[in-house]
């Protein structure tokens, strides 16, 4: 069979066979470029899933370290209280120390008509340990170092100072 066909007609069909494979052509381009992007979509998406779970397990360290040093920071904290308190027990007992070493720079004796009865660390204690004796709650009186003080034998109690290494 022959067919008879028009040169006007052979033109427009090999321009439209022409026209469908550019067509067709443009349509591979954008395909392909559709799938590299795909890939490039894909390949980001598990580059971000990667750097996701990174961030998760430094997050989740970050989170025990951050844990661990506010355990230690109050440890820190309470030894520090701890040291304070210390510190001030320490300047307490050190103050009550000096106090007790100034008072320790005398004894005082006391005498009985003159004779030795007892020696005390402060006069409080002496005039106690007299009044237990029997003597009088009142009549304690200081004699100045300038003033004549009545003779030892004499009173019937007295409390002498002495001073601890050496004479008063």
């Amino acid at each position: 069979m022959i067919a008879i066909v028009r040169t006007h007609t052979l033109r427009a069909l090999r321009d439209s066979v022409s026209e469908a494979e550019t067509k067709a052509a443009a349509a591979r381009a954008e395909a392909d470029q559709h799938q590299w992007s795909s890939e490039l979509a894909t390949d980001s998406a598990i580059r971000a899933e990667d750097a996701l779970e990174e961030q998760r397990t430094a997050l989740a360290q970050a989170t025990v370290t951050n844990a661990r040093l506010e355990g230690e920071l109050e440890t820190l904290r309470a030894q520090s209280l701890l040291d304070t308190e210390d510190r001030q027990a320490l300047r307490t007992l050190l103050r009550v120390a000096r106090k007790q070493a100034s008072r320790a720079a005398y004894v005082y004796v006391l005498l009985r008509f003159g004779e030795v009865h007892s020696v005390h660390a402060t006069r409080d204690e002496a005039e106690i340990a007299a009044e237990a004796e029997g003597a009088s709650r009142e009549g304690w009186v200081t004699h100045s170092a300038h003033g004549a003080a009545p003779a030892a034998t004499d009173t019937a109690w007295r409390i002498h100072p002495v001073k601890l290494g050496g004479t008063p």
